[in-house]
This record gives structure tokens, sequence and C-alpha cells, in this order.
């Protein structure tokens, strides 16, 4: 095991190139392929050296049309452990957006993802996810809806309608001996739909005026969690000078979410079913997990000083306290941008994941090893006007539950000549919502949080020599009683060659965890693969 893990980790030197993540402008390129690989997992802190055998097949697709710009990047792969003890693992990763003009005026976006993740915020907190290892989840997500802007005479329109489905699959939670269950994730329905009407300044009036009206819905497999929004808006937007104006907006707003209790059993303990999901009382009925009913406003200033840059900046009063939101947009070059927001929401997993999908663009740095094709951190854009953004936030945990989702994140992508690079920072807070009196809800009232950092390099050694590397740092603050915050980070590399349709991969990656009550756990992997494309 060890002689197979030293040359996995000396194998580096071989190499696979990234093939071009963009299409030619106003092409389609489609790249199917099937790969083998051996993987080996050590664990530096316990001693123990696993080993897989990898088969998988993928699909590389981009589309960059007058009416289509697309990007597709799906995998799965079938690991066969050579140990007894460990079972063989399917995995599937992918990311997809696709934004698509099928008449003037009217677009249909979608969006996709396929990842492993962390599951509960108090467990382990792997960063290279090889094997079936503790707190993993496989989870699935697809949203798509139509899209449309037109004008009716100095009246801009805008409305668009989005159904999104998100599935999680069941995590081997470990390590948390003492401390309560916590629902476990299953599937929900979304919906959302909105619709606006604006003038500019000094059209109809001096000023510029936009009414708003938006309408939200997920249903959920666990407890029949539900959530339900209804929002209604008027925006002022006061040019004071050439780059800078001011902007005023003023709602009302009613957001429900609510669940079933949880079956129990003649001690009075929650049932859980083999998966290790609540089952759900069918006669309890629906108890309300979070409600606001009511009023809300926020004012500004927009400031944008050229075509590149674009700030926005807000504050108000909202969901019971002070609220803060702002976005900034730095386009540098046709290569450079940067992106940050600040964010406050009432939301769900379901919703957030969904919102996060939509925000990235439709062409993106697609991962090409199985280290780093996990698209559960940033994702970075091929172009300045489109960085990339992070999905740190939505992927630091995932509940059931409903919360208050609170943050900041930033993200810089570039592309120069032969080298892209990018880098990406957060910090999230949830305040999380559930019924007082039900199973579950040991987290009503919490507030979790994370910090979160990423950096990404891509380098064309030669026309068929390439090497990818990252790094990566986490925090985790669960907020619960008797949970204590997770330290993780790691890095990885991956250097690759061509030869035809035939490629080569050669990557290494090492990982740390931490926390206060288990001594830091510290693994390293190493990868070998050869790629055909057809």
């Amino acid at each position: 095991m060890r002689a197979s893990l030293l040359f996995l980790l000396c194998g580096a030197t071989l190499a696979s190139p990234a093939a071009a993540q963009r299409a030619p402008s106003g092409r389609i390129a489609v790249t199917p392929y099937v790969e083998v690989g051996q993987i080996v997992d050590a664990d530096l802190t316990g001693d123990d050296v696993l080993t897989f055998s990898s088969l998988a097949a993928g699909v590389d697709a981009a589309a960059d049309t007058a009416r289509v710009s697309a990007q597709v990047s799906y995998r799965y792969e079938r690991r066969i452990s050579w140990e007894d003890r460990i079972g063989d693992t399917d995995v599937h990763a992918g990311l997809a957006r696709v934004a698509a003009q099928v008449a003037r005026g009217l677009t249909i976006e979608a969006g996709g993802i396929a990842t492993r993740t962390r599951a509960d915020i108090r467990g382990a907190a792997p960063g290279v996810i090889v094997g079936d290892g503790d707190n993993v989840s496989q989870v699935y997500a697809v949203y798509a809806g139509p899209r449309f802007t037109g004008n009716a005479g100095p009246v801009a329109i805008a409305a668009s309608y989005q159904a999104a489905y998100t599935k999680v699959g069941t995590p081997r939670i470990g390590g948390l001996a003492g401390q309560p269950r916590l629902d476990r994730y299953d599937d929900s329905v979304g919906q959302v739909a909105g619709i606006s009407a604006g003038t500019a300044p000094n059209t109809l009036l001096p000023v510029g005026l936009t009414a708003s009206a938006g309408y939200e819905r997920e249903d959920a497999g666990q407890l029949k969690a539900r959530y339900e929004g209804l929002r209604l808006r008027g925006d002022v937007l006061a040019p004071v000078s050439a780059n800078v104006a001011l902007v005023a907006g003023v709602g009302y707003e009613k957001i429900e979410t609510s669940q079933k209790d949880a079956l129990r059993d003649t001690s009075g303990a929650p049932v859980v079913d083999r998966d290790g999901r609540f089952v759900t009382d069918q006669a309890s009925p629906r108890r309300i997990a979070y409600r606001t009913d009511g009023v809300y406003y926020d004012a500004g200033v927009v400031w944008r000083p050229n075509r590149r840059t674009a700030v926005e900046a807000r504050v108000g009063r909202r969901y019971g306290s002070t609220s803060y939101t702002g976005t900034i947009a730095y386009q540098a070059s046709a290569g450079i941008g940067f992106a940050a927001k600040v964010y406050d929401s009432v939301t769900t997993f379901g919703q957030q994941l969904r919102g996060g999908l939509g925000n990235l663009p439709t062409s993106f740095v697609a991962a090409r090893d199985s280290f780093t094709q996990q698209y559960n951190g940033c994702v970075y854009g091929t172009t300045g006007a489109t960085p990339g953004g992070c999905l740190n936030s939505v992927f630091q945990s995932i509940s059931t539950a409903s919360y208050r989702a609170r943050g900041a994140d930033a993200v810089l992508a570039a592309t120069q000549g032969r080298t892209s690079f990018g880098g990406g920072v957060g910090y999230a807070n949830r305040k999380l919502y559930a019924p007082v009196a039900t199973a579950g809800a040991t987290v009503w009232g919490y507030d979790d949080e994370s910090y979160y950092g990423q950096l990404f390099l891509r380098r064309a050694l030669s026309l068929d020599t390439a090497m990818d590397a990252t790094l990566f740092v986490n925090y985790f603050d669960p907020g619960l009683a008797g949970a204590q915050g997770v330290v993780s980070y790691g890095a990885t590399a991956s250097v690759g060659r061509a030869f035809g349709r035939l490629t080569t991969t050669a990557s290494i990656g090492v990982y740390a965890f931490d926390t206060a009550a288990v001594d830091t756990q510290i693994s390293a992997q190493g990868l070998v693969a050869a790629r055909y494309s057809f």
C-alpha cells in the first residue's frame, strides 16, 4: 500500500492538460470521454491507507452562439475499493448553466449541479472527498424557467418563472456521540415567479420608478416542510450627479415556513426510517417555524463611474432588525473581473442553492481531476464580465430548517495568456428556524456561521502540458450546544499531458481538519489516470 502511495505521489510529474473550457465564438463543442485511474488515500494520523480503482465516463460541452450561451461538465465515476471492509462508491460530479434566447426578449434559463459535500455542520470536514467518508452527502439540483424583458413605450417590463428540484443522499454521520440528532434533508420542489415594471430617470419623471412583485414556494420531503413567500415593492432612483444616484424602496412582505411533527413511538422518541430521516406524523397539525407579515424598507446609493464599474449599497429594516445588502462589479479587462455581494434573506437550502446556481456564469472553468471536481466551493468564470461565484455559504451544511442567511462573498477571476487564476473569500451566518416543540427543534434560534477562502491557478506549460493547483481553508462554528468549531484546510495539485486523444493525469492532495475535542486529522491522496476523448 505504501509503495502504491509513493508511486502516485511521485507520479505527479506526469500530466494531462486542461482542454479549452470556452467554445469558440459562434460554435458548439462537445467532448465525451472515458477514463480509468488509480487512487490512494492515506490517513497520516491513523496510519491507514485505502486504495481505489476508478472507471469514469463524462462529457464536456460548451456553446457560444448568437442565441445560446451554455456549458455542461458532467462526470460519472465508479470507485472500486481494494479493501473488503470498504464498499464501492458511485460519484456524480457536474455543473451546467444554460441561457438560450428562443424569441425576441424571451430567454430560457437553466442550471444543474451534482456534487458531494458536507452534511452536518458539527461533523467531519473533508476537503478532498475521495472515499465514502463520514459526513458526506451526494447532492443533485436542477432548475429551469423562462425570463422575459421588453418595453411598453417608456416602461421597461421584466417577468420570470423558475421551477427547481433538489435531492440529497443519505450521509454516514460519525463522530457525534452524545449530540442530538438533527433532521436529514431529503428532497424539495420549489417555484419562484417575479414581475416588474419601471421607467428610467428623466423619461416620465426626473426620477426612475420601479414596481415589482414576487411569489416563492418550496415543499420539502422531510416532515413536509414548506416555505411560502409573497413580496410587493416600489423603488425610486434619484440621480445626484453623472455617476451617483440615491435609491430607496419600500415593500410589503409575507413569509411563512412550517412543517409537521415527527411520528413518535410508545416511549415518545421520534421514529426514523432506514435512512435516518424522521418519519412524518401525517395526522399532526402544521406547525409554524417562522412568520413575518408587514412592511420593510431600505435606502442607499449607486455609484457607476464608468461602464466597467458598478457599486450599490443599501441599509434598511427587514425581518425585525437592521438589514444590509450590496453589490460590487468591476471588469478590469476582457479577462479580469471582480464581484462581491452582501446579502440578507430568509430562505432554505433548496432556495439558496437554486439562487447560487443562477448567479454562476454560463462559461466557467471546469475541473479536470476527481479531487477538485466537486463544485461545492468557488466557481470561476472565463471572462472579466462574469468572474463567477462561490457556493460555500450554501454547502457549509445541509438543513431542512429554514433560516435567515446573512453574509458576504467576493470572487476574482483572471485569464492572462496561458494562465488562469482566481480566488474567493466569504463569511456566512444562518439563524435557524424550527417549531419549538417538535423533533429536530434543537436548531431553533441558533446561529451557525462559516468563514472560507480559496485560491486557484491553472497554467498551460505548453500546447500539450498543463497544471492546476488549489488552496482552501474553512472554519465552521455550529453554534449548537455541545458542538465545537471545525477548521479544515488543504491543497491539491494536478499536472497532465496530452497524446492526441489520450491524456494522462496525475494529482496529489493533502488536507486536514481540526476540532478542540479531536486531534488534527491529516490525510494525503494520490491519483494517476488515463482519459480517452472521442
